[in-house]
């Protein structure tokens, strides 16, 4: 990526949603401009784990004015996270609809360990790089507004990530009512963050790291309390914190908190927060914790760089590690590749070379990583292997996806056969009808697991929402039982509401 280029993130957290621009200068970022929303929509879900209005409107309100920030930027060169309370929200894709259109972009809401991952990127990425810092064993925390992220590093390589759903703002809300610090308050938050995070006891024991980071909201506000009243700069240790509890305890509630260095916006959740930070020190023995300047919205960022033509995509790593693990036949999810790919380009001659740069080249990448894993469902049974493949894509791990990217490729995976109902709500999509197409007729044309003839047909739109499909002379003839499985395919198509296939020469 050429010197200069400006990149933009968006991190719609359960507190605040940040926008963080930053400029490319020799492989690193350096801020430009950073505008940050106190929206709490953690606080905004109701009783049925559904966003109010008032919460959407307020998301929608913040994201407009990031939205106006960063017109003129290319999609390439933005991307928009959301969190644990989109994670959470059962009406998410009412917010999301009006929320990409709002902002300008796609949103991406990322899975826990996902967010735990660029976390770590975010703080390893503003760390200094030394041989003795790239030694250290890091465990870094975030406590964010319903999530909390745990993950053990080295370098720039996060080796244990996980997400928990205890937060600032969801403790508020819990043990904190009407914003009243009490004894009897800090002990039961205390407690019952101990018995969320008691997993992490096993994983993340003492002799495991060596030096604790702590990232972003609680964690800054707390080391801003302390340094105001005379700590160690970026400093949070035990006694620190017992200072801070006895600080707000003498206030007794929010409303009456005076204290340098806090923002009027964090004391609401401050309670809720320090309690959670309180227990990951008890349970994993910390005595101090370093204050570190990066954070997911940092993460985010060099994503976005080392995505960037001629630097290896994670989410290829990812995909192939994916295949190893369900046994796919890597020879089949070749071949179903390149034929699927071969038949898209027709259709779409500007995704030639897969560009990440371009929106065709990138739909290009995601099909050929739904060919690579079409058949992962294999491992649990051959019998409709195609439905649990989608099942297994929109339950796993899968670093470097967001939750909407693994459904998409899930959606591919599910469609690859059979009707094509159980998908009509995405047929309104042309980019992804074009994948669906030319990946249902790779599977086809490979269905006997040996290299088809690349000449074997001629795809192409033909108008709106109509395709046709050209065999080569003598090839049906050649190969009868694919002929026929094109014809059912054609009739396939003609069940749905809204597209048409026609063949010929078949």
């Amino acid at each position: 990526m050429q010197n200069g280029t400006r990149l933009a993130a968006v991190d719609l957290g359960s507190n605040s949603f940040r926008l963080e621009i930053g400029q490319v200068d020799h492989g690193q970022i350096h801020r430009t401009e950073y505008l940050k929303e106190t929206v709490r929509q953690g606080n905004g879900l109701d009783s049925a784990r559904n966003l109010t209005p008032e919460a959407m409107q307020r998301g929608w309100d913040a994201l407009a004015r990031f939205g106006e920030r960063l017109a003129g930027f290319k999609r390439s060169q933005v991307r928009a996270v959301a969190t644990q309370t989109l994670r959470e929200a059962r009406n998410r894709e009412e917010f999301l609809l009006r929320a990409r259109t709002i902002l300008g972009f796609g949103i991406d809401v990322i899975p826990g360990r996902e967010e735990a991952r660029l976390i770590y990127q975010g703080v390893a990425h503003m760390l200094p790089h030394t041989d003795a810092s790239d030694r250290e064993r890091r465990l870094v925390l975030d406590i964010g507004g319903r999530s909390t992220e745990m993950i053990i590093g080295r370098a720039l390589e996060a080796e244990l990530m996980e997400s928990y759903r205890v937060g600032s703002v969801a403790w508020s809300m819990k043990h904190f009512a009407e914003g009243l610090f009490t004894p009897a308050a800090f002990r039961a938050a205390e407690v019952a963050a101990k018995a969320v995070l008691d997993d992490a006891l096993s994983s993340y024991t003492r002799d495991q790291w060596d030096v604790a980071y702590g990232a972003s909201g609680t964690i800054g506000a707390v080391g801003d309390v302390l340094a105001a009243a005379g700590g160690e700069p970026g400093l949070i240790t035990r006694d620190g914190l017992d200072w801070l509890v006895d600080r707000l305890l003498k206030a007794g509630s929010a409303d009456k908190l005076r204290i340098d260095g806090m923002r009027e916006d964090r004391k609401p959740v401050i309670g809720g927060g320090v309690s959670v930070l309180r227990a990951v020190f008890d349970l994993l023995g910390i005595e101090e914790m370093k204050v570190a300047q990066g954070a997911l919205r940092h993460g985010v960022l060099y994503e976005l760089l080392e995505r960037d033509e001629g630097v290896a995509d994670l989410r290829t790593a990812t995909v192939a590690r994916l295949a190893s693990r369900f046994s796919v036949d890597a020879a089949q999810a070749r071949r179903v590749g390149e034929t699927a790919a071969a038949l898209f380009v027709q259709l779409t001659p500007a995704a030639r070379g897969g560009s990440a740069i371009s929106r065709a080249g990138r739909a290009l990448r995601k099909l050929g990583w739904a060919a690579q894993l079409h058949e992962i469902g294999t491992l649990v049974s051959h019998s409709d292997y195609h439905k649990h493949g989608a099942y297994i894509l929109d339950n796993t791990d899968a670093p470097g996806f967001a939750v909407n990217e693994l459904h998409a490729l899930g959606q591919l995976v599910l469609g690859q056969r059979g009707k094509l109902r159980k998908l009509e709500s995405a047929l309104d999509d042309e980019t992804f009808v074009m994948q669906l197409l030319s990946l249902r007729l790779a599977v086809i044309l490979c269905h006997a697991r040996r290299d088809p003839d690349p000449q074997a047909l001629h795809l192409a739109a033909l108008g709106a929402r109509a395709f046709t499909i050209v065999c080569a002379p003598d090839w049906a003839d050649a190969y009868p039982q694919s002929a026929h499985l094109l014809r059912e395919e054609v009739l396939a198509w003609q069940k749905t509401s809204s597209w048409r296939v026609e063949l010929s020469g078949a």
